[in-house]
């Protein structure tokens, strides 16, 4: 476990020499949603991952936070001056939020289906307008399923079809109710993102939710030099859709940040 400002985060480090990558989980899986890609970068690269409090290893916070400080405080806890950032999802927001915040510590940044700050629209849809509902009733299992017709319709959208992504949401919404209160924001990033610095990858799932990827093209206009990779065969989990595919992109930006 690390230790974070009131409170704890685990954080996995897979050792090694030479510029480390730091991956950031999206709010829809914990840390394990990297597993496909690891054993591809952990061969050649160091590799860190991190559970944000109250996801997967990590214990759910007692007071209120800001994520991009959990990276801040991971970092120097493993010593590390200067990293590549994988941010998906929620993990990109985070990610674009540590680069504007301190530019120095980041070499490059491999945003997936990114998540940002300031961006209006995002939270519309049958998902948001069925959520509360699903909660109020308690219907956990409706959630999961309400929430994979949103986020994962390259595996079929149910848990039958897609039994992996499902675990991984339903693994997650103690974390998605518990952290309310506590996970803040910081300022809106979105008309900030022309000051980002750093070599930069996003990749979108051209099967995503159309407010995802109509944000992630916009996204990419505003970061100078940004590189638009368009996943065709991605929803919300590109690291479960096309493993080899993001492995490869990661690769590729971090030979141009190194």
């Amino acid at each position: 476990m690390v230790r974070v400002s009131h409170g704890e985060v685990w954080a996995d480090d897979a050792g090694g020499d030479g510029l480390p990558l730091v991956l950031l989980h999206p709010g829809v899986g914990d840390s394990a949603v990297w597993d496909p890609v690891l054993p591809a970068l952990g061969a050649r690269r160091r590799v860190i991952r991190y559970d944000v409090r109250g996801y997967g290893r990590s214990p759910a916070p007692t007071a209120p936070y800001l994520p991009v400080r959990d990276l801040a405080e991971v970092l120097d806890h493993f010593g590390i001056e200067r990293a590549v950032l994988v941010g998906s999802s929620m993990g990109g927001a985070t990610s674009v939020d540590f680069a504007l915040e301190a530019p120095e510590r980041v070499a490059g940044l491999a945003l997936l289906v990114p998540g940002v700050s300031g961006y209006e629209g995002l939270e519309t849809g049958e998902f948001f307008e069925r959520l509360e509902p699903l909660a109020t009733a308690g219907d956990m299992e409706g959630i999961v399923r309400l929430g994979l017709r949103a986020w994962a319709r390259a595996g079929g959208g149910t848990p039958e079809s897609d039994p992996v992504a499902a675990a991984l949401c339903r693994a997650v919404l103690p974390a998605w109710f518990g952290n309310i209160g506590h996970q803040l924001t910081g300022p809106p990033a979105f008309d900030r993102l022309g000051e980002i610095s750093a070599p930069t990858l996003l990749a979108l799932g051209e099967l995503d939710r159309p407010e995802v990827v109509r944000c992630n093209e916009e996204m990419a206009d505003r970061i100078p030099g940004c590189r638009l990779v368009r996943l065709t065969a991605s929803d919300h989990y590109p690291t479960l859709r096309e493993p080899e595919h993001v492995a490869r992109l990661i690769e590729e930006l971090y030979a141009e940040a190194a």
